[in-house]
């Protein structure tokens, strides 16, 4: 009976203010999750075996595509551009898109699931991870396309970030907290858009599923590009 009364969301869901709020409070109780092992970030390590990975499957030309023999490069860059903020780890789940949250159609109670790429990791990366999910829609015609237009503007993801960091006992977070966790969601989503860009590389050359991993991965890449300067450059300003 409980069973039947829950769904995943849809891509929709995600830009709803209320169930947007709720996805914020259910994953601040995921990050906080006090799960077995080392609570450091596995983010940078898992990033690079997943480069050697997709170098060992791609063919040249694939390789020169994707500009493979730079990328250990931009994973190291991207590292030491972070390293020195006071960042917060908790248990992160990696992997936040739609399909990976239930409702209770009668309570609206969340329940995250699949866990099969959760680890310890910066939260502001888990954030951006989700933030840019947002972009799919993985039961259109053309599931592996992305639309970033539908990437959450800034009072979506402020609204989202306030409601991430209320305490407890239900204070509001303080502007400053806000702001800078705001600037590493951003900064996090080039990291994002460098994991899911190697997972589609290794997907195309292992998995069967009909799904375009290669245009899916070009997109990825894309963003990383397109975004990198701008973000960056904001961040050395600051």
């Amino acid at each position: 009976m409980l069973i039947e009364c829950m769904e995943t969301l849809s891509a929709v869901d995600l830009r709803d203010p209320e169930i947007s709020a709720s996805i914020a409070s259910k994953l601040k109780e995921f990050h906080n999750l006090d799960m077995p092992g080392p609570k450091s970030s596995l983010l940078w390590d898992r990033l690079r075996n997943w480069l050697k990975t997709a170098k060992s499957v791609c063919p040249s030309d694939e390789a020169k595509e994707f500009r493979l023999d730079s990328l250990e490069k931009e994973i190291a860059a991207l590292e030491s551009e972070f390293s020195g903020e006071d960042q917060c780890i908790g248990f992160c789940h990696n992997d936040l898109q739609y399909g990976n949250i239930m409702i209770d159609e009668e309570t609206k109670a969340l329940t995250i699931i699949d866990y099969e790429y959760s680890s310890f990791n910066p939260v502001a990366y888990d954030i951006a991870n989700h933030f840019c999910e947002m972009a799919a829609d993985y039961h259109s015609e053309e599931p592996h396309l992305l639309d970033y237009t539908k990437y959450p503007d800034f009072d979506e993801r402020k609204r989202f970030v306030q409601t991430y960091l209320i305490s407890s006992d239900g204070e509001e977070p303080d502007a400053e907290k806000v702001k800078d966790l705001l600037n590493s969601i951003e900064k996090y989503a080039l990291a994002s858009h460098l994991f899911w860009g190697l997972w589609g590389i290794i997907s195309e050359h292992v998995n069967d599923i009909d799904f375009d991993y290669m245009d899916y991965a070009r997109q990825r890449f894309a963003q990383y590009w397109l975004k990198k300067p701008a973000i960056l450059a904001c961040h050395a300003d600051e």
